[in-house]
């Protein structure tokens, strides 16, 4: 499975974003799909997950009510909806695909990486 993250951009805070992951290569049906982000000098962080064939959908708490993530199964994309920005939103956001998800918050399960995309937000 190849990704391709897209979307990422200079944003003031309280604005919004979306970001794309294009995959290909294989049928993600039974595949999860994650977002994680990195910021400067910090951990990878789980930010949002959905289960390609039943859609349902998984938060990390910090982002819950500001973000969405959801799939276009026709396009083979995954998309997070970033809302309300914060100058701690900042970070290189990736994401990831899962073969066989147990427990999609935990990037050591994810088996296909896409490269990142940058948001950046400014006070």
């Amino acid at each position: 499975v190849q990704l391709q993250a897209s979307g990422g951009g200079l944003v003031q805070a309280g604005g919004s974003l979306r970001l794309s992951c294009a995959a290909s290569g294989r049928t993600l049906s039974r595949y999860a799909m994650g977002w994680f982000r990195q910021a400067p000098g910090k951990e990878r962080e789980f930010v949002a997950a959905i289960y390609w064939s039943a859609g349902s959908t998984y938060y990390a708490d910090s982002v819950k009510g500001r973000f969405t993530i959801s799939r276009d199964n026709a396009k083979n994309t995954v998309y997070l909806q970033v809302n309300s920005l914060k100058p701690e939103d900042t970070a290189v956001y990736y994401c990831a695909a899962d073969s066989d998800p147990v427990a999609p918050i935990y990037s050591n399960g994810y088996d296909y990486w896409g490269q990142g995309t940058l948001v950046t937000v400014s006070s």
